[in-house]
């Protein structure tokens, strides 16, 4: 039904992150956006699914303090049903899309209802989406895709994050290099990525990996 065995997976492309009024702006991400619309334009152009994460946290969120430490807990952000959560213009995804929620647990027909729509959101209460949202696994395995492209923020955490789990589970994974952005004050992943195998492309060479 889809491109067969692509997957683009993209991270937490949210208000807060991305816009410099929003409560946990990634310095400069801004400057990516227009790589992020051409992704979203060749995702629905070539009919490739595309996994979307988000954060969505209640105040109980355990990364969430009023004295953060910016590395391991940081200030409210992407607070369930506020703005923030939002996607920015240029990867909100595109009806109909599902909605895969952190707190509850679906069983495999849900799964397989879900994936029948190009676009998936997987909504997390933790850096690592497979930590933050249980159903993720199952929704992996169900899509199998052969190559995941990955992009979004941040690429030194919840980037970081999606990039080894989905390594570790012996998926090809590719990371458009033009369109992630860092946290300052955190080390960046890409000795680890490299160990990996993950491999770092740019936007203009992502057409030469679809095949």
């Amino acid at each position: 039904m889809f491109a067969k065995d692509i997957l683009f997976w993209n991270v937490d492309t949210q208000i807060d992150f991305m816009s410099a009024s929003g409560k946990l702006y990634a310095p400069g991400a801004e400057q990516i956006q227009p790589v992020l619309s051409q992704i979203t334009s060749l995702a629905k152009s070539n009919n490739i699914q595309v996994v979307n994460t988000a954060d969505f946290h209640y105040d109980s969120s355990k990364e969430l303090s009023n004295n953060p430490d910016f590395i391991t807990t940081f200030p409210p952000h992407c607070m369930a049903n506020t703005s923030g959560a939002e996607y920015v213009n240029e990867t909100n995804p595109e009806t109909p899309f599902s909605e895969v929620l952190w707190d509850q647990i679906y069983s495999e027909k849900n799964i397989r209802d879900f994936i029948i729509n190009r676009n998936i959101i997987i909504k997390k209460d933790a850096f690592d989406v497979f930590e933050g949202n249980t159903n993720t696994e199952a929704v992996l395995e169900l899509i199998a895709p052969k190559k995941v492209f990955v992009y979004g923020v941040t690429t030194n955490v919840c980037v970081d994050c999606a990039v080894v789990g989905l390594a570790q589970r012996n998926i090809a994974v590719y990371v458009i290099e033009d369109a992630i952005k860092e946290l300052p004050n955190i080390p960046l992943p890409f000795a680890r990525w490299d160990q990996l195998g993950v491999t770092r492309i740019t936007f203009s060479e992502l057409g030469k990996h679809l095949n």
